[in-house]
C-alpha cells in the first residue's frame, strides 16, 4: 500500500495544480461522469450524488463509517445502505486510526482511519490536506471533485464530525478558469435530521450551502482526542494539520507525483 502524505495547500499550489493537471489530463471525456449544469446567472455547478446515495449513522459514533459509505455509493455502479456495511466500514477506519493516548479507549474513528480505508478499498488514491482559509478549502475540494470525479471528505465541529462533500457552485469550471471561486458546496452529513444544539442544524441531503454557512461548521481542526467523536490521535502527528481546514481529498496519482515531485 502507498504512502499517502499529509499535504498542505495554498492558493499558488492550487493555480499551478490546474494549470498543470488540465494539460496532463485533459478534457473529461463526455459520458464519464454525471454533467455538470451549465448556466450563464448560475456559473458552473456540478453534483456527483444521486438521491438514493445519503446514509444516516445509525449510532452517534459512525460518523466516519456512514461518510465512507456515502462516498462509496457516488463512487460505486449501486448504492448500499445497509446497516451491517456501514459497521464494517466503521471497523476499518478504526482499525488504521493509529495510536490513542494510555488508558483512553476510542469509540469513533480518525481523520487518518477515514482517508486509509477508502485507500485500502481501492476507492482513492486519496490523501488528507490541510488549507489555511476556508475559500483555500472550498476551490482545493472543488479543483478535486472536478479533475477526478470522486466526493471530498470535510472534517468538521474542530474535527468531531465528518460531512461529505459531492458537488459544488462556482463562478467559472475550475479547469478551464483559475481564477474560479466557489459560491456554494453541496454536502451530506450522516448526522441528518438531528444536527447539533452546539453547532446548528444538519442541512438535508445534498444540500447546496453558502460558504458563509458551510464555515459554520466547517472548521480548523483542533489537536486533541474527543470520546465519541471522531478522536483525533495527539499520539500520531498531525501537527502540520492543527489550525487547519481539513480535508479528506482525492487525486490522481501520477499527474501530483510529477507536480510535487513526491513519492506516491
Amino acid at each position: 500500500m502507498r504512502d499517502h502524505l499529509v499535504r498542505s495547500a495554498s492558493r499558488a499550489t492550487i493555480g499551478l495544480l490546474i494549470a498543470v493537471q488540465v494539460t496532463l489530463a485533459g478534457p473529461v471525456a463526455p459520458g464519464s461522469g454525471p454533467p455538470p449544469v451549465l448556466a450563464a446567472d448560475r456559473g458552473y455547478v456540478v453534483d456527483l450524488a444521486a438521491k438514493g446515495d445519503f446514509v444516516a449513522q445509525k449510532n452517534l459514533v459512525q460518523c466516519v463509517g456512514a461518510s465512507m459509505q456515502m462516498m462509496l455509493n457516488i463512487i460505486g455502479p449501486t448504492a448500499d445502505r445497509s446497516a451491517g456495511t456501514q459497521l464494517g466500514l466503521q471497523k476499518l477506519a478504526r482499525s488504521m486510526s493509529g495510536p490513542t493516548r494510555p488508558g483512553f479507549e476510542r469509540h469513533g474513528a480518525s481523520v487518518r482511519g477515514w482517508m486509509s480505508g477508502l485507500n485500502q478499498l481501492d476507492a482513492g488514491p486519496y490523501r488528507l490536506v490541510g488549507a489555511d482559509t476556508l475559500a483555500e478549502a472550498m476551490r482545493t475540494a472543488a479543483l478535486a471533485i472536478r479533475l477526478t470525479g470522486k466526493p471530498v471528505g470535510l472534517l468538521v465541529w474542530h474535527g468531531r464530525h465528518a460531512w461529505v462533500m459531492s458537488g459544488f457552485k462556482a463562478t467559472a469550471d475550475p479547469l478551464r478558469d483559475t481564477t474560479f471561486e466557489v459560491t456554494a458546496a453541496v454536502v451530506l452529513d450522516p448526522l441528518y435530521p438531528f444536527g447539533s444544539r452546539t453547532w446548528g442544524p444538519s442541512p438535508k441531503p445534498r444540500q447546496a450551502l453558502s460558504v458563509v454557512d458551510v464555515g459554520r461548521q466547517f472548521v480548523p481542526r483542533r489537536s486533541g482526542t474527543w470520546p465519541g467523536g471522531i478522536g483525533i490521535d495527539p499520539v500520531w502527528s498531525l501537527a502540520s494539520l492543527s489550525g487547519k481546514y481539513v480535508l479528506v481529498l482525492p487525486y490522481r496519482a501520477e499527474p501530483i507525483a510529477r507536480l510535487l515531485n513526491v513519492a506516491l
